[in-house]
């Protein structure tokens, strides 16, 4: 084995994350929004912002999911059917992609449904594989839990297996066990094709509790949620956070319905709880403005209640926002944006934080980095204002890591 200080192994490393249709426990779990992002969207982001592969691959038989894993900036194996179905096994998938890419010599197998991976994660152990001559590395998390013998028999007695009872530990006095938690498994093209994820020279990455979240049933769901919204990674933020979030009246704003009364007269309804949403973001020193394609007095008196800037008769957003960003001396990243429709769709894409109702366009949808599970005018806008003051958040928090990480 060579020494850590030794020419690090060349070859093209890539990651691999197997992701078929057919989930019997959550249907197409993979795609399923957790946190308005789609599921498979947050291991996607930590792989390619870690910088550490050569290539990003969702192996998958299914099109949406092909589709998903391509406008978050992977490629796509096509899995045939032999090896997608329930009784077909990781390394079986593995296997399959690697006689598809003799040009892969490390592979990363990332599980889709570790939504807490952060980039770190996945740099530790692609420096062990090329730097420290390791053959194969996993996730581990440790657990401060006393085993006992399994006993099938009534009458049976019971025995520990890793604790004395007559000298209980305090939990403060062990340092626990490690465990595989199945985040990830590095391994050699070499070992793989004998059909092991571990072996040669084996190592592992411990993982915080916090990080180590597994969704395999409908219960773990809203749990894993609460998790990622806390510890999961947000993307390359600005340090400043955002400064400026733009809205799209018609379809964000509204329901996109415009009512007519007997008399002529138009009107249409606002949400008080979106309007709670964006007072929240003025009062923590957020800019926040509206554009509208079309003239109306209902917007204008709404925008006016809010005391927020508002463009009517709007058909080139994207050009007004940019306008805006340079007079406020903005990067795109500090721009937050909320669309519904086509005409949105280059404003989604330039913003750092881009957001959609949940009855926004299918193309639209495609665009957005979080979807809120409100429809426009129901909801959808205070729901993307929280998701922007917790970005906000991330931000921060990842600023004061960095300077105490300086200090040190």
């Amino acid at each position: 084995m060579m020494a850590a200080d030794s020419k690090p192994r060349e070859g093209h490393f890539a990651a691999l994350i197997l992701a078929r249709g057919g989930s019997k426990g959550i249907k197409l779990k993979n795609i399923k929004l957790l946190a308005g992002q789609p599921l498979i969207s947050w291991v996607l982001r930590a792989a390619v912002d870690s910088g550490e592969f050569d290539s990003v691959w969702v192996s998958t038989d299914h099109d949406e999911i092909a589709r998903i894993a391509i406008e978050w900036g992977a490629k796509v194996h096509r899995r045939a059917a032999e090896t997608s179905r329930d009784q077909s096994t990781s390394i079986e998938a593995v296997h399959e992609f690697l006689r598809f890419h003799p040009e892969v010599n490390f592979i990363a197998q990332i599980q889709c449904t570790s939504p807490c991976l952060h980039p770190w994660h996945l740099q530790g152990p692609c420096r062990m594989i090329r730097h420290e001559g390791y053959d194969s590395v996993f996730a581990v998390s440790r657990r401060h839990l006393f085993r006992w013998k399994e006993v099938t028999t009534r009458g049976a007695v019971t025995d520990p297996e890793n604790l004395n009872p007559a000298k209980r530990p305090r939990r403060q006095d062990w340092n626990g066990e490690l465990y595989e938690n199945g985040s990830f498994y590095f391994a050699t093209r070499e070992l793989l094709m004998q059909g092991l994820f571990q072996g040669g020279k084996v190592g592992y990455l411990e993982m915080g509790a916090e990080y180590s979240v597994d969704i395999d049933t409908d219960i773990d769901w809203p749990i894993a949620e609460q998790r990622v919204i806390k510890f999961g990674y947000f993307g390359k933020t600005k340090p400043q956070g955002v400064q400026l979030v733009v809205f799209a009246a018609d379809g964000v704003l509204t329901d996109n319905m415009v009512h007519i009364t007997a008399s002529g007269e138009e009107f249409r309804s606002y949400n008080l709880s979106d309007s709670i949403g964006i007072q929240s973001l003025l009062s923590n020193g957020v800019t926040v403005r509206i554009l509208s394609t079309e003239e109306s007095v209902n917007h204008d008196k709404y925008a006016k209640q809010l005391k927020v800037p508002l463009v009517m008769g709007c058909r080139d957003k994207l050009s007004v926002i940019e306008q805006w960003r340079s007079e406020m001396g903005l990067e795109w990243t500090q721009i937050a944006f909320m669309g519904c429709d086509t005409p949105d769709i280059e404003c989604l894409k330039r913003a750092g934080v881009s957001g959609t109702p949940a009855d926004a366009q299918p193309s639209v949808l495609t665009a957005s980095h979080f979807i809120s599970k409100l429809n426009g005018g129901r909801g959808a806008v205070r729901d993307f204002c929280e998701y922007v003051q917790l970005v906000m958040e991330k931000a921060k928090s990842a600023v004061e890591q960095e300077e105490s990480n300086t200090t040190k």
